[in-house]
Protein backbone atom coordinates (compact mmCIF):
# COMPACT_ATOMS: atom_id res chain seq x y z
CA UNK A 1 0.00 0.00 0.00
CA UNK A 2 1.45 3.90 -0.95
CA UNK A 3 -0.53 6.77 -0.34
CA UNK A 4 1.10 10.16 -0.98
CA UNK A 5 1.04 12.85 1.57
CA UNK A 6 -1.58 14.96 0.22
CA UNK A 7 -4.01 12.12 -0.04
CA UNK A 8 -3.48 10.75 3.56
CA UNK A 9 -3.48 14.48 4.90
CA UNK A 10 -7.04 15.18 3.33
CA UNK A 11 -8.32 11.91 5.03
CA UNK A 12 -6.93 12.50 8.23
CA UNK A 13 -8.82 15.49 8.02
CA UNK A 14 -11.98 14.09 6.61
CA UNK A 15 -11.52 11.99 10.12
CA UNK A 16 -11.17 14.97 12.29
CA UNK A 17 -14.18 17.11 10.73
CA UNK A 18 -16.62 13.69 11.55
CA UNK A 19 -15.44 13.47 15.09
CA UNK A 20 -15.72 17.07 15.37
CA UNK A 21 -18.79 17.87 14.14
CA UNK A 22 -21.11 15.83 16.96
CA UNK A 23 -19.55 18.07 19.68
CA UNK A 24 -19.43 21.46 17.80
CA UNK A 25 -23.33 21.15 16.54
CA UNK A 26 -24.40 20.67 19.89
CA UNK A 27 -22.59 23.71 20.90
CA UNK A 28 -24.45 25.34 17.94
CA UNK A 29 -27.82 24.02 18.91
CA UNK A 30 -27.56 24.67 22.37
CA UNK A 31 -26.76 28.18 21.77
CA UNK A 32 -29.69 28.69 19.76
CA UNK A 33 -31.87 26.69 22.52
CA UNK A 34 -30.34 29.44 25.43
CA UNK A 35 -31.25 32.43 22.99
CA UNK A 36 -34.87 31.56 22.68
CA UNK A 37 -35.09 30.31 26.17
CA UNK A 38 -36.27 31.86 29.51
CA UNK A 39 -37.08 29.86 32.28
CA UNK A 40 -34.08 29.43 34.74
CA UNK A 41 -33.92 25.91 35.07
CA UNK A 42 -34.06 25.43 31.28
CA UNK A 43 -31.72 27.94 31.12
CA UNK A 44 -28.97 25.95 33.71
CA UNK A 45 -29.67 22.91 31.53
CA UNK A 46 -28.41 24.49 28.92
CA UNK A 47 -25.44 26.01 30.25
CA UNK A 48 -24.59 22.63 31.39
CA UNK A 49 -24.79 20.95 27.88
CA UNK A 50 -22.88 23.91 26.75
CA UNK A 51 -19.97 22.81 28.48
CA UNK A 52 -19.92 19.62 28.06
CA UNK A 53 -19.53 20.18 24.17
CA UNK A 54 -17.04 22.47 25.06
CA UNK A 55 -15.02 20.30 26.77
CA UNK A 56 -15.61 17.40 24.71
CA UNK A 57 -14.35 19.74 21.49
CA UNK A 58 -11.35 20.75 23.25
CA UNK A 59 -10.49 17.44 24.03
CA UNK A 60 -10.62 15.96 20.82
CA UNK A 61 -8.86 19.13 19.27
CA UNK A 62 -5.71 18.66 21.43
CA UNK A 63 -6.06 14.65 20.96
CA UNK A 64 -6.05 15.24 17.16
CA UNK A 65 -3.35 17.54 17.49
CA UNK A 66 -0.88 15.21 18.78
CA UNK A 67 -2.24 12.30 17.19
CA UNK A 68 -2.54 13.34 13.34
CA UNK A 69 -0.35 17.25 13.68
CA UNK A 70 2.91 18.62 13.80
CA UNK A 71 2.40 19.41 17.57
CA UNK A 72 5.02 22.38 17.46
CA UNK A 73 5.08 22.65 21.07
CA UNK A 74 6.88 19.11 21.73
CA UNK A 75 10.41 18.27 20.67
CA UNK A 76 11.58 15.28 19.65
CA UNK A 77 10.82 13.13 23.15
CA UNK A 78 7.24 13.56 24.29
CA UNK A 79 6.39 12.89 27.83
CA UNK A 80 4.11 9.95 28.39
CA UNK A 81 2.06 11.67 30.98
CA UNK A 82 1.04 14.10 28.15
CA UNK A 83 -0.12 10.74 25.82
CA UNK A 84 -1.83 9.27 29.41
CA UNK A 85 -3.71 12.43 29.97
CA UNK A 86 -4.76 13.18 26.27
CA UNK A 87 -6.29 9.45 25.74
CA UNK A 88 -7.80 9.64 29.46
CA UNK A 89 -9.70 12.96 27.94
CA UNK A 90 -10.92 10.73 25.69
CA UNK A 91 -12.18 8.02 27.23
CA UNK A 92 -13.13 10.15 29.96
CA UNK A 93 -16.37 11.24 27.77
CA UNK A 94 -16.88 7.56 27.58
CA UNK A 95 -18.09 5.96 30.70
CA UNK A 96 -18.25 2.84 29.02
CA UNK A 97 -14.76 2.49 28.80
CA UNK A 98 -12.25 1.76 31.66
CA UNK A 99 -8.48 2.57 31.03
CA UNK A 100 -5.49 0.52 32.16
CA UNK A 101 -2.05 2.02 32.43
CA UNK A 102 1.68 -0.01 32.06
CA UNK A 103 3.92 2.61 31.38
CA UNK A 104 7.96 2.37 31.88
CA UNK A 105 9.74 5.94 31.66
CA UNK A 106 9.02 9.26 31.36
CA UNK A 107 9.33 10.55 27.67
CA UNK A 108 8.88 8.63 24.18
CA UNK A 109 9.84 10.02 20.28
CA UNK A 110 7.20 11.94 18.93
CA UNK A 111 6.67 9.23 16.25
CA UNK A 112 6.01 6.53 19.42
CA UNK A 113 4.02 8.71 20.90
CA UNK A 114 1.88 9.37 17.78
CA UNK A 115 2.00 5.64 17.39
CA UNK A 116 0.66 5.62 21.05
CA UNK A 117 -2.80 7.63 20.42
CA UNK A 118 -3.82 6.28 17.54
CA UNK A 119 -3.55 2.75 18.69
CA UNK A 120 -5.78 3.70 21.41
CA UNK A 121 -7.90 5.13 19.27
CA UNK A 122 -8.38 2.33 17.05
CA UNK A 123 -8.88 0.37 20.15
CA UNK A 124 -11.60 2.85 21.84
CA UNK A 125 -13.46 2.76 18.32
CA UNK A 126 -13.05 -0.95 18.72
CA UNK A 127 -15.28 -1.36 21.75
CA UNK A 128 -18.77 -0.21 20.71
CA UNK A 129 -21.17 -1.90 23.54
CA UNK A 130 -17.82 -0.25 25.88
CA UNK A 131 -15.12 -2.57 27.82
CA UNK A 132 -11.61 -2.01 28.84
CA UNK A 133 -8.56 -0.68 27.18
CA UNK A 134 -5.01 -1.72 28.44
CA UNK A 135 -2.22 0.26 27.31
CA UNK A 136 1.32 -0.25 27.81
CA UNK A 137 4.42 1.89 26.11
CA UNK A 138 8.50 1.76 27.15
CA UNK A 139 11.45 3.07 25.37
CA UNK A 140 13.43 -0.18 25.33
CA UNK A 141 17.47 0.57 25.38
CA UNK A 142 19.80 -1.53 23.36
CA UNK A 143 23.11 -1.63 21.80
CA UNK A 144 21.32 -0.70 18.36
CA UNK A 145 19.93 2.77 20.06
CA UNK A 146 16.80 1.34 20.98
CA UNK A 147 13.08 1.20 20.37
CA UNK A 148 9.61 2.71 21.43
CA UNK A 149 7.29 -0.83 22.54
CA UNK A 150 3.81 -0.17 22.57
CA UNK A 151 1.03 -2.46 22.93
CA UNK A 152 -2.87 -1.86 23.40
CA UNK A 153 -5.11 -4.50 24.37
CA UNK A 154 -9.30 -3.82 24.07
CA UNK A 155 -11.35 -6.69 25.64
CA UNK A 156 -14.95 -5.96 25.41
CA UNK A 157 -18.51 -7.87 24.91
CA UNK A 158 -18.28 -6.99 20.89
CA UNK A 159 -15.11 -5.89 18.97
CA UNK A 160 -15.61 -3.96 15.61
CA UNK A 161 -12.99 -4.21 13.63
CA UNK A 162 -13.02 -5.32 9.86
CA UNK A 163 -11.04 -6.33 7.25
CA UNK A 164 -10.24 -3.03 5.68
CA UNK A 165 -8.62 -1.86 8.91
CA UNK A 166 -6.94 -4.83 9.27
CA UNK A 167 -5.63 -4.71 5.87
CA UNK A 168 -4.79 -1.32 6.75
CA UNK A 169 -2.42 -1.98 9.77
CA UNK A 170 -0.72 -4.66 7.61
CA UNK A 171 -0.15 -2.43 4.73
CA UNK A 172 -2.04 -4.32 2.54
CA UNK A 173 -5.27 -2.27 1.76
CA UNK A 174 -4.76 -0.40 -1.92
CA UNK A 175 -4.85 3.05 -1.42
CA UNK A 176 -7.96 3.77 -3.37
CA UNK A 177 -10.05 2.15 -1.12
CA UNK A 178 -8.61 4.23 2.21
CA UNK A 179 -11.31 6.03 4.15
CA UNK A 180 -11.32 8.31 6.77
CA UNK A 181 -11.50 5.46 9.10
CA UNK A 182 -8.58 3.55 8.24
CA UNK A 183 -6.48 6.38 6.99
CA UNK A 184 -4.82 6.40 10.90
CA UNK A 185 -4.04 2.77 10.53
CA UNK A 186 -2.51 3.59 7.19
CA UNK A 187 -0.95 6.33 9.12
CA UNK A 188 1.25 4.87 11.55
CA UNK A 189 1.91 2.00 9.51
CA UNK A 190 3.64 4.15 7.11
CA UNK A 191 5.39 5.69 10.23
CA UNK A 192 6.59 2.42 11.60
CA UNK A 193 8.12 1.42 8.78
CA UNK A 194 10.06 4.39 7.75
CA UNK A 195 11.25 4.32 10.93
CA UNK A 196 12.64 0.25 10.07
CA UNK A 197 9.76 -0.79 12.40
CA UNK A 198 6.19 -2.37 12.37
CA UNK A 199 2.75 -2.87 13.15
CA UNK A 200 0.55 -6.12 14.25
CA UNK A 201 -2.45 -6.82 15.63
CA UNK A 202 -4.24 -10.24 16.99
CA UNK A 203 -8.23 -10.72 16.71
CA UNK A 204 -10.20 -12.45 18.43
CA UNK A 205 -14.21 -12.69 19.47
CA UNK A 206 -13.82 -10.44 22.81
CA UNK A 207 -10.44 -9.15 22.52
CA UNK A 208 -8.17 -7.25 20.10
CA UNK A 209 -4.16 -6.24 20.27
CA UNK A 210 -2.79 -3.94 18.73
CA UNK A 211 1.31 -3.74 19.18
CA UNK A 212 4.01 -1.34 17.60
CA UNK A 213 8.05 -1.29 17.56
CA UNK A 214 9.16 1.66 15.88
CA UNK A 215 13.13 1.90 16.27
CA UNK A 216 15.01 4.89 17.73
CA UNK A 217 16.67 7.05 14.98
Amino acid sequence: MTINALDLASLLCSRLCHDMLSPVGALSNGLELLADEKDPEMRRHCFELLEQSAKVSADKLRFFRLAFGAAGGFGEMVPVAEARSLIDALAGNNSRIAINWALAGDVLPKAGVKTLLNLAMIGMDSLVRGGTLDIGAELRADEHGGASEIVVRACGPKIAFDADMGRALDGTLPSRDLSSRTAPAAMIRQLAESAGGGVQYVLADDSLVLGAVLPAA
